[in-house]
């Protein structure tokens, strides 16, 4: 009997990861499953690939990054056609992910040097007698472990930093998209043929697993906050740092002197892009008193206009993950059980492989709507009494990972009292594509920074270096100090931090 598959869920195949499209169930490729010990070996060709990696120094790997880019570019309708054929994003989608992955490549290569070379630092007078410098080093091998939703830029965020660090990478993308993991690394290969710098490793958990025992110096890893737990449980048994990105339940806040049309244009993008499946996407709204019917009335006007469908001309596209649909699915009926109102759509809206756009308002703030992570196109909008009500229930959730707030005044203080790694004001999601910023969250959504100078320190270990440059004027470490240096050292400390300013 031949067994039949659900499009869009991958499944192992005579030694063989299948990938296939969620739409159509068109096959997107087959990639061989690694076994343990193909971990443990393509690890090791990584570790010795890496001596000459780091070799080249910040100028060598700066120039070939930028040759990846370049080609990155140029490729760039390629790739996205290629991301519509294995995950169903439609296509402007998929460019605009690519955009801010090779934004990222660009920046981490121009800035590493400045951000990780050596440099002297400033010493302190009580050891004046040495000079102290500091440096990051790389950690030989990175192993990054990518989600689905964004299989460009999110793991890019990630390698592209590595890699400009000096590491050499082992990527284990998604099982959902391995097709577009593979095309990642053989573009890498067609710029920098020399060594295995850049590596793949394709199945499922089980070879995420590997990854994290095989003695790599760090993993990266993106995806729920279940699985990070588990990536966490494998690397610390042999204490192998750990970045961690995982979900999110990110809130917009509409306050009173907000525009509300921009900002209803931000709840639906930011909500419903990528078909909601965004780990910084806007799953609840909390707008004022005051703007709050109006609001809702321009969110509907907007949302119920999307098409969804196959192919690249719609707005909103499958659901990758077919399991997915069935946690869509609970967190409406749900919210609708315990009160809630579907201004647009409903259940109906669930209709697989797609979801259509869905508003609900009217939930409470425990229900599964609005606790977990929906990662579909829904929206729950609450009427709440002021921004400070707003702020409580936005930060009442296990989630931190970025937020949005629409206003003038207040838009700023309410910004940063938002529990968040990041916030966007008068916009959604930008901090994603912002190359000079950390990404990255609180709580359950993780902890560590990609992207920015935060992110290149990530994958390097911080050297510090101290250096003697003349004799000791207060001879501490050491037996020969006398009785007379004790007494000068005492003097010295009081006079120079006795004072309480």
């Amino acid at each position: 009997m031949t067994a039949v598959h659900t499009p869009g869920a991958p499944w192992i195949e005579d030694g063989e990861l299948v990938s296939t499209n969620p739409a159509t169930g068109a096959e997107a490729g087959r990639f061989p499953v690694a076994s343990p010990d193909d971990v443990v070996s393509t690890v090791e060709r990584a570790r010795e690939a890496g001596r000459w990696w780091a070799g080249l120094g910040f100028a060598g790997r700066k120039e070939r990054l930028l040759r990846w880019r370049a080609l990155l570019a140029q490729q760039i309708t390629e790739l996205a056609d290629l991301v519509n054929s294995e995950s169903g994003k439609p296509v402007a989608e998929a460019i605009v992910e690519a955009v801010a992955a090779i934004d990222h490549v660009d920046w981490s290569a121009r800035n590493a040097r400045r951000v990780l070379g050596p440099r002297r630092v400033r010493t302190r007078l009580v050891l004046a007698e040495f000079s102290a410098h500091l440096e990051y080093q790389p950690f030989g091998v990175v192993g990054v472990i990518g989600p689905w939703n964004y299989p460009v830029v999110t793991p890019l965020g990630s390698i592209a930093y590595a890699l400009a660090a000096g590491n050499t990478v082992v990527y284990k993308p998604s099982e959902y998209t391995p097709a577009v993991g593979q095309w990642l690394v053989d573009s890498f290969a067609r710029v920098v043929p020399e060594h295995p710098v850049f590596q793949i490793v394709h199945g499922l958990g089980d070879v995420g697993a590997a990854l994290c025992r095989s003695g790599v110096g760090k993993v990266a890893f993106t995806g729920s906050s279940a699985t990070a737990r588990k990536v966490m449980a494998a690397c610390a048994e042999t204490l192998t740092p750990v970045l961690m990105e995982a979900g999110g339940k990110d809130a917009m806040i509409v306050d009173s002197d907000a525009d509300l049309d921009k900002a209803a244009e931000a709840a639906v993008w930011g909500g419903l892009t990528n078909a909601g499946q965004t780990c910084i996407g806007i799953e609840r709204v909390y707008a004022v008193e005051p703007v709050y019917d109006a609001f809702v009335a321009k969110v509907v006007e907007r949302a119920e206009k999307l098409t969804v469908g196959p192919g690249g001309g719609a707005d909103i596209g499958p659901i990758t993950m077919p399991a997915q649909l069935d946690i869509i699915r609970r967190h409406i009926d749900d919210a609708l059980a315990r009160g809630g109102r579907a201004v647009l759509g409903g259940p109906e809206s669930v209709q697989p492989p797609y979801v259509k756009p869905t508003i609900l308002v009217d939930v409470p703030e425990d229900s599964a709507a609005v606790r977990e992570e929906t990662f579909g196109p829904t929206l729950t909008i609450r009427r709440v009494r002021d921004a400070d009500e707003a702020v409580e229930l936005a930060n009442a959730v296990s989630y931190g990972l970025g937020g949005s707030v629409f206003g003038r005044r207040r838009a700023v203080a309410i910004a940063r009292r938002l529990r968040s790694g990041m916030s966007a004001i008068n916009s959604t999601l930008t901090f994603v594509g912002m190359s000079t910023l950390p990404f990255g969250g609180v709580g359950n959504s993780g902890f560590g920074r990609i992207h920015g100078d935060d992110g290149l320190r990530e994958f390097g270990r911080a050297k510090a270096i101290t250096r003697r440059r003349g004799p000791s004027l207060l001879p501490a470490q050491t037996f020969e100090r006398t009785p007379k240096d004790v007494d000068r050292i005492v003097k010295v400390v009081k006079l120079l931090y006795g004072r309480t300013r």
